[in-house]
């Protein structure tokens, strides 16, 4: 990031601008990871800016996701597995969490 950020001046930014229930720590983890994978392979410099990332960025548990969008399933299995392929063909999926996704708004 812009100015090397480490993970828990990122963890605090999100804290200090009254955003520390947008993510889990695992999400946020995963949002983390995401964007120094990202710069490291763009060489692009990202700013932190915590109301934009919560704009951009989404984390869901997978039987909310499936309300949300109208994705039918028969049991939990096929319901993660179901979520997980609408993400994939629609959005950019940043990584899992134990109860469900990070990924990019859309």
């Amino acid at each position: 990031m812009k100015t090397t950020v480490s993970r828990y001046d990122f963890e605090r930014a999100f804290a200090d601008a009254g955003r520390k229930d947008q993510f889990s720590y695992e999400g946020l983890s995963v949002l983390f990871d995401y964007l120094e994978d990202y710069e490291e392979q763009t060489g692009e410099e990202i700013e932190l800016d915590v109301v934009a990332l919560c704009c951009d960025y989404y984390e869901n548990d997978w039987a909310d996701i499936a309300d949300d969008y109208g994705i039918e399933y028969e049991n939990d299995t096929d319901g993660l597995d179901a979520v997980r392929d609408y993400l994939h063909d629609n959005t950019t999926v940043l990584g899992e969490t134990s109860s469900g996704f990070v990924y990019a708004c859309f």
